[in-house]
């Protein structure tokens, strides 16, 4: 038979049996939308980590000054700034693989504009902070080194604080208030989004390190050039574990720890934090396929089985064709045709479904979802195995058929 009129033949048993088909089909088209729902679901998750991944800078390693011992009470993290300016310095200097090293420091305080204000976070910085984060300014300019050594009275401004201090006005050039110092607004930082345990990034003011400790902040009494954090961003193609472990005996070295005192300070590899969530929500993802895939498998089931009813139905239609110089090859093809035909119909409306309860999940739950076009194509190539897979021992059943026998059958 020709391939045209095997299909043919194929669709006119389908519409001759049109809810039994339809009923047959409803597994393939509920596994595969299941599918591509779930690998939706799995790769939003995976894309909003790799934008927070982004959104941190990429490379990124943090040292956080540590903790404090008092009478046998020990204090929290960054209870004593034991971390300092020219640590970072050091760091840059000594470690090949590091491309910038920032000191920074962290407090919050009220941002004052004409009637208007705000509470936010305070960063006080050095230019290389920007170069580390891989945060440029949407407008104006970032500070020089010549603002930090002169301890100017300038100030960036994150997207949020922007919005609550200033609307739709330019806020380049104006005045605000930090702790009742003035500031002059000179840029407006990129938007960063939010960091993965959901802070608002764009939430922030950022000043010169030096005028930060001399006017807003204060400085420690123990060690004027102490800092909060060294925030390092680390040369593409680098090992980051062995950089850390660098970092790491440098600032032992530079602090005289003896080998058996603990670490006075915490380095965080952020990127390999963030990866690790990547990781997990890629296993998620997998897992959540697998589960949708046995709608597939049992699809197939119901594919196999109303196969066998209808070689079993037309057994005399079989035994015709035969007498008449089909061969056992044609008969197999045909049923196989039948039983590929229904799992790609199936396959189609399941992705149109799959795409549907993709799209209805991000707007109505509010959580991302991404259907690459990969994951519909292998959701409609496995939609066609099960119809080969399932059809094919029905199909070879009808092509062993003694024509003989089939005709005498009722």
């Amino acid at each position: 038979m020709l391939v045209g009129e095997t299909v043919a033949v194929a669709f006119q048993s389908i519409r001759a049996n049109k809810l039994r088909s339809m009923l047959t089909m409803l597994g393939i088209i509920i596994g595969v939308g299941a599918v591509i729902a779930m690998v939706g679901v799995g790769s939003g998750a995976q894309a909003r980590v790799a934008e927070q991944i982004q959104s941190l800078g990429s490379n990124l390693i943090i040292v956080l000054s540590g903790s404090t011992t008092a009478g046998g009470i020990r204090m929290g993290q960054g209870s004593r700034l034991t971390i300092t300016e020219e640590d970072a310095g050091a760091i840059a200097r000594e470690v090949a693989a590091v491309q910038a090293s920032a000191p920074s420091m962290r407090g919050s305080a009220q941002i004052v504009y004409g009637n208007l204000n705000w509470s936010t976070g305070v960063q006080g910085v050095t230019p290389d902070y920007f170069e580390a984060r891989e945060w440029n300014v949407a407008s104006g300019r970032i500070f020089t080194p010549e603002d930090v050594a002169g301890a100017t009275k300038v100030v960036l401004l994150g997207l949020t604080t922007a919005q609550n201090l200033f609307g739709d006005s330019d806020p380049l050039g104006q005045i605000v208030r930090i702790k009742k110092v003035p500031f002059t607004v000179i840029g407006i930082l990129d938007r960063k989004g939010q960091n993965s345990w959901g802070q608002d990034q764009d939430d922030i003011v950022v000043i010169p390190l030096t005028t930060a400790k001399k006017r807003v902040l204060g400085v420690s009494q123990a060690n004027a050039r102490s800092v909060g954090a060294i925030s390092i961003k680390v040369r593409a193609g680098e090992d980051m574990v062995e950089v850390e472990n660098q970092i790491r005996e440098l600032l032992r070295q530079r602090h005289r720890l003896q080998p058996y005192q603990e670490d006075d300070f915490t380095v965080r590899n952020l990127s390999e934090i963030l990866q690790t969530q990547e990781e997990s929500s890629k296993v998620m993802t997998y897992l959540l396929a697998a589960i949708a895939s046995v709608s597939l498998l049992v699809g197939g089931i119901g594919i196999m089985n109303i196969m066998l009813v209808s070689v079993t139905e037309r057994t005399r239609e079989i035994g015709l064709r035969m007498a008449v110089g089909a061969r056992g090859r044609d008969i197999l093809v045909q049923f196989l045709v039948e039983a590929v035909t229904l799992s790609l119909i199936g396959g189609v409306i399941g992705i149109a479904m799959g795409l549907g309860v993709s799209e209805a999940i991000s707007r109505f739950a509010e959580w991302r979802t991404q259907v690459s076009p990969e994951a519909i194509a292998v959701a409609f190539g496995f939609a066609a195995s099960v119809g080969v897979f399932f059809g094919f021992y029905p199909a070879r059943k009808a092509a062993r058929l003694d024509p003989i026998d089939a005709l005498r059958y009722e």
